[in-house]
């Protein structure tokens, strides 16, 4: 976690000098041990995942155009945004998902 990325809650745990501490480095493993590419928290907080979600409300054809925006969007700014190799993985996960997509409808 970046100090960039602090949140209020997160200085108020710091501020707090009996667990400050603990609280913040416990935030910053459990954020560490997220898998960013395939499984985000922040895509999956109801009953239902947000790219399935997507899916259902879209033809075939405009969902595989979301999952090639997609890849182009994370090759695009791979290099500017500071996360290298997470937006190389994300656009191999979109890459991935049209793939199979793709194949399941030619098979």
């Amino acid at each position: 976690m970046s100090i960039n990325d602090a949140t209020r809650f997160d200085w108020d745990r710091v501020r707090d000098r009996k667990t400050g501490l603990e609280a913040w480095t416990q935030a910053a493993e459990e954020e560490a041990a997220e898998d960013m590419v395939g499984a985000p928290r922040h895509y999956n907080t109801g009953n239902i995942e947000c790219i399935d979600a997507i899916e259902e409300s879209m033809s075939s054809v405009a969902f595989k155009g979301y999952l090639k925006g997609n890849c182009m969007k994370y090759l695009w700014r791979y290099d500017y945004k500071g996360k290298q190799v997470e937006d190389l993985q994300k656009a191999g996960w979109y890459l991935n998902k049209l793939t199979e997509m793709v194949t399941e409808e030619n098979t």
